[in-house]
């Protein structure tokens, strides 16, 4: 473990429950991690809902910050500390053009598929992330609670992705996490992130691990298998601070 010069996390199901704050025991564990390792931790969320999911229960400010690297949507996006504030370093953002496509097609597909729709949802079911259109089965705001038993084997899910990969073959469809679908330009995911770690920081993928709860074929984490990463599958939080204590060893 210590060959890794820059550690990749997962954020939903992987370093804290979808859309749930970090514990005290696993924000302590990242802040010892950032004084060894690069730490970049990549999701489907937006940037605001890393603030608040992520960065809020860290230390105000840290020099320790200098070490993290925040990639929201998918990786569509990169955010850097320099000393005092996150800066945007780039981000894939849609056209308009672009969303009201994704818009009509996932609004279409919605009303023609025959996915078995939820008695009650809480919150937006459709969310302009900016580089990242998010369909949310349930709501937004639902709890992680109702999330982990909706759609279990994503076989509700795929009965939109499906239909709606036909509808924009040029756009990529991922069906995440729990009750989510994530659509962004081609190509750009998880995969395109770690390429983008490597050139931006000069780091070879065999300097790189990565830690995250969906690397099965179909995963949200599977995009980054293709690029031979070293890769540590974990079924939750409790595991990941296991391999966080293996990398501070």
């Amino acid at each position: 473990m210590k060959k890794f010069d820059l550690i990749v996390f997962d954020l939903d199901g992987t370093l804290a429950p979808s859309k749930s704050f970090l514990d005290s025991e696993m924000a302590k564990l990242i802040m010892q991690l950032l004084k060894k390792k690069k730490v970049v931790v990549v999701s489907g969320g937006s940037y605001n809902q890393f603030k608040l999911q992520f960065l809020q229960s860290l230390p105000e400010s840290s020099n320790n910050f200098s070490n993290l690297i925040l990639m929201p949507t998918s990786g569509t996006r990169m955010d850097v500390w320099d000393g005092k504030n996150w800066v945007e370093k780039y981000a894939e953002l849609l056209t308009p053009e672009e969303k009201e496509k994704i818009m009509k097609a996932l609004n279409e597909t919605l009303a023609e598929s025959n996915y078995e729709k939820p008695d009650q949802v809480f919150g937006p079911l459709i969310e302009d992330r900016g580089s990242q259109i998010t369909f949310s089965a349930l709501g937004q705001q639902a709890s992680i609670e109702l999330k982990t038993v909706w759609d279990r084997d994503r076989k509700k899910r795929d009965k939109i992705a499906i239909p709606l990969r036909k509808k924009l073959p040029e756009f990529a469809i991922n069906v995440n996490a729990y009750t989510s679908i994530d659509i962004t330009h081609k190509g750009v995911d998880k995969g395109y992130a770690i390429g983008k770690i490597r050139d931006t920081f000069n780091i070879p993928v065999d300097k790189m691990l990565f830690v995250g709860d969906g690397l099965f074929e179909g995963g949200n984490d599977y995009a980054v298998v293709p690029l031979g990463i070293k890769t540590r599958s974990v079924n939750g939080p409790e595991e990941t601070k296991k391999v966080i204590l293996e990398l501070l060893e």
